[in-house]
């Protein structure tokens, strides 16, 4: 579950698994989201680390607190964390695109063709 000698923050991990239990369904919006004493159970770490996974979430809108009842999904939490997930992979693979093609020199006009070609083969069924 959480990788405690890995090099990402705890907390940022907890968000993360939180993250994937709204985009998978598991979570709903407006459904109840595991409170920190929950999460520190589960996960057997600190109530303020927990929390400070939660308020990740909290900062980027994807959950919010209804005072004396605890955290919930928002509405729009989904749709939120689908268009971070998206950007942060597509980012990541253009980065990597990139640094590959300039380490073979290949220009921008060619690597631009070569995925024009790609796209044309995808909508032809032939990839």
């Amino acid at each position: 579950m959480l990788d405690i000698e890995g090099s990402k923050p705890i907390y940022v991990q907890i968000a993360e698994w939180i993250e994937a239990e709204i985009i998978d369904g598991t979570l709903s919006p407006d459904e109840k989201v595991h409170s920190q004493y929950q999460l520190a159970e589960t996960f057997n770490i600190n109530p303020a680390t927990a929390g400070k996974g939660l308020t990740l979430l909290l900062d980027a809108e994807v959950v919010y607190k209804r005072r004396g009842l605890g955290t919930f999904v928002a509405p729009d939490g989904r749709e939120k964390l689908l268009i971070k997930r998206k950007e942060e992979t597509l980012r990541r693979l253009v980065i990597e695109l990139l640094n590959e093609a300039e380490l073979l020199g290949i220009d921008n006009k060619h690597l631009l063709t070569m995925i024009e070609a790609e796209r044309n083969r995808k909508k032809e069924g032939l990839s």
